[in-house]
């Protein structure tokens, strides 16, 4: 007999549980990936982008977003994509990208190979 009330206690904790669990958030509470996207991350996606058009034997291995330069006209987000060449030799390339603050025109992409 004990042992049944253990198992329907168990059984009614657990359904609560798993009832809260599987319950949705209120729509105010929720939050779309767009939402939580760095304002940089569009012009990540374009680094990636055009170093893998760049260096086509190379796969990108590692990213990092160094910073954003404001000016009056014109912004710069600087990018180190790290790349592994097919031959196992491994590079960094670092990219600006240069555009204009109320068009969001691109003017220029820098390429600069290093090292380190």
């Amino acid at each position: 007999m004990k042992m049944k009330i253990a198992v329907s206690v168990l059984l009614i904790i657990g359904t609560a549980v798993v009832g809260k669990i599987m319950t949705p958030p209120p729509s105010d509470e929720i939050t779309s990936a767009q939402e939580i996207a760095p304002e940089y991350a569009k012009w990540g996606r374009m680094a990636m982008q055009n170093v893998m058009e760049k260096y086509p034997n190379a796969n990108v291995v590692d990213y990092l977003h160094i910073g954003r330069e404001v000016g009056t006209e014109n912004t710069v987000e600087k990018f180190k994509l790290w790349l592994r060449a097919d031959d196992n030799h491994e590079f960094g390339v670092f990219v600006d990208i240069t555009f204009n603050n109320q068009t969001e025109e691109v003017i220029n992409i820098k390429f600069t190979e290093t090292d380190r």
